[in-house]
Formats: structure tokens, sequence, C-alpha cells
């Protein structure tokens, strides 16, 4: 730039110079004016040298660096005429050549890469240093139960309100774990990190596998209760028929009576047996719903008409809290019954005496049914193996009432979950 000025300085110099010597020129004779001609065309020649020399090519590198500022890896140099600045404008032709192209294939891998990403089965949140999401695609929206991005980005992942959230709290860096969330989930979670500028940024994936293990899970629980099923009932059969034989062969006086009394209650523990094995099977042949639009709230006043009476005897008081239009769902309405009565006895046994069950039901975003209640609670050794096959934690329980509410409300599409709260409210909510 100096060196511009420098010349623009000189250029006027010589021609004030020429000038100058050409009027003191004119007043003398013609030779001198021949003299003072040739000055002024030999500092034109200079200057046009000069500036071909030079000042071209000093503009060719302002422009390259000005191209290099802007980014403008399209827009290429002009060869200057001179040998020396040409070879660099060559170079630098070459380099943006280079650069174009460089950046054309990362936007191009870039775009690639969050396609994947947007439409992945599997989750993706990427996070900044203070664990606060920056991004993160559909799946990983569904999965924590929100339906905008825009309720994520920029909040701590520990504030999220989503069980799944909680969990993946207690992930450590570089690590996998299999996660079994309230609502029946199951997930494989991977806390990991990548590069970015020299810095490790951390991201979470989180893949579904509640398909996965649910069909599993079905195809093995229901191949154990045929088994058991069909050795039980053949026993059953046979020493019931044995019994009966035996009885009937037996006269009646008195040495005989305690006997005969002793083989009725036999053959009726042994029928006692084959009703428990057969609510076994009876989970294994739940029938697909037969679906129709019924009024969520006239179920609701069903359940709770034929459950009023055991509510009464613990001295539970059941609320119930509906909306006041109708809630019309296509559904199977003797199947949610029984769901509803199943979540309702479990409720009442997890109170015991003197507590309080609230049926709430609202219409938007979805038709939703919530049963709140407040008894002992769930913790979280016991969250994690709800919906599990034969897992209960009643002493006499056979785990198979969340596992007939699970199937029912699978095979009618509902989101479900079962959590405790923060304000020891155990609260069971399904919407459709």
């Amino acid at each position: 730039m100096k060196l511009r000025y420098l010349f623009f300085i000189l250029s006027a110099l010589l021609v004030a110079i020429g000038i100058t010597l050409l009027v003191i020129a004119s007043s003398i004779n013609n030779f001198a004016l021949y003299i003072a001609e040739g000055f002024i065309v030999l500092c034109v020649f200079f200057i046009i040298y000069f500036y071909n020399k030079v000042i071209k090519a000093l503009n060719a590198l302002a422009n390259g660096m000005e191209l290099i500022n802007e980014q403008d890896f399209s827009s290429r140099l002009s060869p200057v005429g001179q040998q020396d600045a040409d070879k660099v404008v060559d170079v630098f032709n070459r380099m943006m050549q280079q650069l174009k192209t460089e950046r054309l294939r990362l936007h191009e891998q870039n775009y690639f890469l969050d396609l994947i990403i947007k439409s992945s089965p599997m989750g993706v949140v990427i996070l900044n240093f203070d664990n606060e999401i920056t991004s993160l695609n559909n799946a990983a929206l569904k999965f924590l139960g929100y339906t905008t991005d825009n309720e994520l980005i920029n909040r701590n992942i520990l504030s999220l309100d989503s069980p799944l959230a909680e969990r993946l709290s207690s992930i450590e860096q570089g690590s996998t774990a299999t996660l079994r969330i309230g609502d029946a989930k199951i997930y494989r979670c991977s806390r990991l990190s990548f590069v970015d500028r020299g810095f490790h940024h951390p991201f979470i994936l989180i893949e579904s596998l509640t398909d996965e293990v649910m069909i599993a899970e079905k195809k093995a629980y229901e191949k154990v209760i045929r088994m058991i099923a069909h050795e039980v009932n053949n026993s059953v059969t046979g020493v019931t028929s044995t019994l009966g034989s035996i009885g009937e062969s037996i006269t009646d006086d008195d040495t005989s009576a305690d006997m005969i009394e002793a083989m009725k209650i036999c053959i009726e523990r042994c029928y006692g047996l084959n009703r428990f094995i057969s609510r076994f099977a009876d989970v294994v042949k739940i029938p697909d719903p037969t679906l129709q639009q019924e009024d969520l709230n006239e179920c609701i006043v069903r359940c709770k008409a034929f459950m009023e009476s055991i509510c009464t005897q613990r001295n539970i008081s059941l609320r119930l809290s509906l909306c006041k239009t109708p809630l019309f769902v296509d559904i199977d309405a003797h199947l949610i019954e029984q769901v509803l009565v199943n979540i309702i006895k479990n409720s009442a046994e997890s109170i015991e005496n003197n507590g309080e069950i609230t049926i709430t039901t609202v219409a938007n975003p979805a038709p939703t049914i919530t049963i709140a209640d407040n008894g002992k609670g769930i913790s979280n050794e016991v969250a994690n193996k709800l919906f599990t096959p034969f897992f209960s934690t009643k002493p006499n329980g056979e785990g198979l009432g969340l596992i007939f509410i699970r199937e029912v409300l699978m095979k009618h599409k509902c989101r479900f979950s079962l959590r405790t709260f923060d304000d020891k409210i155990t609260r069971f909510t399904i919407s459709f």
C-alpha cells in the first residue's frame, strides 16, 4: 500500500517536473524544448513500465487478499503480464480452486451427515460443556417425550421433565448402558464425544430396544407358560381322576369320613392350581382389540362403580375429575376397562388403607387418562423392573398384572408411563 502511494507521488512529481521544464524550455530555444519533451516522454514510459511491473502485481495480490478475507473461493485473478507476478497468480488460482473443491466436499459431507442424523431411528443429542442441549434429531425428541426442539435447545438435560433424561445423567462419559424406563420402554444409551476444532464435544446416542426385547420376552414366557400349563394340567387331571375314583370306592363310615374330606380338599386344591396356571396362559392369549368408538369418561364411570366397594373397605376415597366433553376414541371397551380395574386395584394395594385415588381425563393435546394415588410410591430400583414378566412387589404376586396392562395398551397403540413424582404422588398416565 505504501509503495503504491509512493508511485503516485513520484509520478505526480515527474509530471510536474516535466511540465516545469517544458515551460522553461519554451522560453529559451527549440533545442531546449526538444530536450524537455524527451524528458516528459521518458517519464511517461517509466511510469507505464513501473505500473506494469510493480503496481499491477501489487493490485493483484491485494485483490487476492480481499477474496480470501471474504472467503470468495469461486473468483480468480487475471494474469498481469509480469512473469514473476503471473507465477504467484497461477499458484493463487490453483489454491483457490482447491479450497473451493474442499469446501464443496465438506459441505456435501455435512449435508449428508445431517440427513442421516435427522432420519436416523437412533436418537442423537449433542451437548455443550455445561451439559446443555445444542441440537438433537427427531428420534431423540420422541424418546425424551417432547414435540418441538425449541423446548429443549439450551436447556440442561437434568432439568427436563422426562424419565429417560433423568437416567441419562447417570451414564459416565465413554460408557454404554441399557435403561428400562417406567413406561415399559427399553433403551441402549451411549455417552460419547467427538473432536471439533481441537475440543471434545459430548453427545448421547439413544437406541430403542423396546420392540426387540418385548418380542423376545414374549416368546420366552409364552414357551415357559405353555410348557408349565401342559405338564401341570396333565398331572392335575390324573391326580383328580385318581382321587375321585378312590373316594368313590371308600365305604361311607365314620373312620373314612375324614379321608373323604381330605380327598375333596386335595381335589379342590388341584382345581385351584389349574385355575392358577390358566391365569398365566390367559396373558399369552390376549385377543386383538375389537375397536369401536367409545367414551372414555363412561368407561371410567363404570370402573369406578365396580371398584367403589373395594376402596370403601380400605377407607380409600375414589375421586373422578373428568373433562366436560366426551372423549370418543377407538378402543375395545372390555379390555380397556379391565386395564383400568387392574390399575385401580394396584393403587389401592399400594395405599393399603386410608388414602385417595384420583382419576383425571383431559382432551388436549390427546385424550389422556391419569390415575394418581398417594400410596407407597415406586423406588428407582423397582421402576427399573416394571413391566417385566413375573416381577411383582407383592408377597403373593404373580407378576402378570402389569404385563397384561402393557400388552393391551400396546395393542391399542397407547403411550403410557408409571412414575412416582417429587410430590410423592404415583401417576399412571395413558395417552390415546
